[in-house]
């Protein structure tokens, strides 16, 4: 970070979760802010009172300190600097380039259905700018309430995006917004110029949806004499069936994918491919890669879609990588939060075993969970159908794998030693290897499908293995 390079903000209202969109756009500010050794600053929005929580600000707060994007400045909160933006917007007042506008709420809806209908819809037809200079200062004197809105001037309003390239308004076709309600709270538009200019923001990237909020923001800033920054606008992400991404697709909130499993650079990986291309045949990236080939040049000008199953996939990339010590904590979160008491011993072993077969922390604890007490174990489809089509046979190959087992000590009890033991039992009793494993594999897990049967037996242990292999055998009595 250097004191002259660019400054980025990401600006949340704390009025529900993190988003995966806003998430995004965390990211893409952050990576652009590490790239260039710039400033990343978070500032909070509060200024919707009746809305903001402490809670959801602090959901904001976890949510970017677990997906890792952390932040050089702030937190900021904007409803700390309501004296600035009053002051912001009577300097814009005194210089002509507002104006106090007296009209009631009545008064503008009745503006606004006398209105043609159609066309470019309702703009306020600034009978308030008309007024005299001695009617306004004796309606103030006599108390009337009073907004102030901005005077949008009259000519072209453009900036060079850099996501979208060149975009245009003209003042004309814009309405004189208000920047100052009658009680004396700002306005968005206003309060974002002013703390933008205040915290020498150099860049705006953010969400396309602010693109009809970005012209009244410059002319914002021309009139307050500051700099523009540069803007860049994102495009928003979309669900698989190519609407807007919502909860109807699943979850959104970026806290949801950590309870369903997601690790953070694996998040911090998919998102950052969202809507922007490295310029390399490459998907796994880690922190370092995407900071060093990040551009907002790069940021793709059309909506990107939000694929679940890429994201677990990604994420089984990154488990894989990961040794189980690394993983053992968030193994145990899970568990707790499956109800399932961890044991005091390390649990690395169990992890290893099932993590190959997994895409995420909560699949990895799930069957972590199952190989601490068999009894959680969940009959499948598969497994059902196993015991259909051995009948009778089932049992029996339950039966030759406990007699097996009860003749291997503790001290022997390792996956080669177990091996031997139920192949000997298979071969004495003339029932094929696979006839013998299979059953015992459905009778712990529920399914056809784990790590090898031996070094299954070997992570549950001899007395839960036994206990679980009698109890299956006896339930097909």
């Amino acid at each position: 970070m250097t004191q002259n390079g660019p400054r980025l903000r990401f600006a949340p209202s704390p009025t529900g979760y993190l988003h995966v969109g806003g998430a995004r756009t965390a990211l893409f500010n952050w990576l652009y802010a590490r790239k260039t050794g710039g400033t990343f600053i978070l500032r909070i929005e509060d200024t919707d009172q009746a809305r903001s929580t402490e809670a959801h600000t602090q959901v904001i707060l976890d949510g970017l300190s677990w997906l890792g994007v952390t932040w050089d400045e702030g937190p900021y909160f904007q409803g700390a600097e309501g004296a600035r933006h009053r002051a912001d917007a009577m300097r814009l007042l005194e210089s002509g380039r507002a104006y106090r506008c007296f009209c009631t709420r009545e008064e503008l809806e009745a503006q606004r259905q006398s209105a043609p209908a159609g066309g470019d819809g309702f703009r306020y037809d600034r009978r308030c700018h008309r007024l005299d200079a001695e009617t306004v200062a004796r309606r103030v004197a006599a108390g009337d309430r009073f907004a102030v809105r901005f005077l949008m001037p009259d000519e072209e309003i453009a900036w060079d995006d850099a996501v979208h390239g060149r975009i245009s308004f003209h003042g004309k076709d814009l309405d004189d917004l208000v920047i100052l309600r009658s009680d004396g709270t700002p306005i968005y538009n206003l309060a974002v110029v002013s703390d933008d200019i205040a915290m020498r923001i150099t860049h705006v990237v953010r969400g396309d949806d602010h693109i009809s909020n970005t012209p009244k923001q410059i002319a914002l800033y021309r009139a307050l004499g500051a700099p523009i920054p540069v803007f860049g606008h994102v495009p928003m992400i979309l669900g698989p069936d190519g609407k807007k991404l919502s909860k109807r697709h699943g979850a959104t909130a970026v806290g949801d994918y950590r309870d369903k499993g997601i690790l953070p650079a694996a998040m911090r990986n998919f998102l950052a491919l969202l809507g922007w291309a490295p310029g390399e045949d490459r998907e796994i990236l880690a922190e370092a890669d995407l900071i060093a080939l990040f551009s907002l040049e790069a940021i793709q000008k059309k909506p990107a879609v939000f694929d679940f199953t890429k994201l677990e996939w990604m994420n089984g990339q990154y488990l894989s990588a990961l040794p189980a010590e690394a993983l053992e904590p968030e193994v145990r979160r899970d568990l707790d939060r499956l109800g399932v008491p961890a044991p005091d011993r390390p649990i690395g072993p169990l992890i290893d075993a099932v993590k190959s077969r997994a895409r995420t922390v909560l699949q990895i604890a799930e069957r972590v969970a199952v190989r601490l007490d068999p009894g959680r174990a969940v009959l499948e489809p598969k497994g059902e159908a196993l015991i259909r089509k051995m009948g009778p046979a089932y049992r029996t190959s339950l039966g030759l794998a406990v007699q097996a087992l009860e003749a291997l000590p503790a001290t022997a009890w390792d996956p080669t030693a177990i091996y031997e033991a139920i192949k000997g039992q298979a071969e004495a009793s003339g029932v094929k290897l696979g006839d013998a494993m299979q059953p015992i594999r459905v009778a712990l897990t529920g399914d056809t499908v784990s790590e090898p049967v031996n070094e299954l037996l070997a992570v549950v242990g001899r007395s839960t293995a036994l206990e679980h292999l009698a109890r299956a055998r006896d339930r097909q009595d």
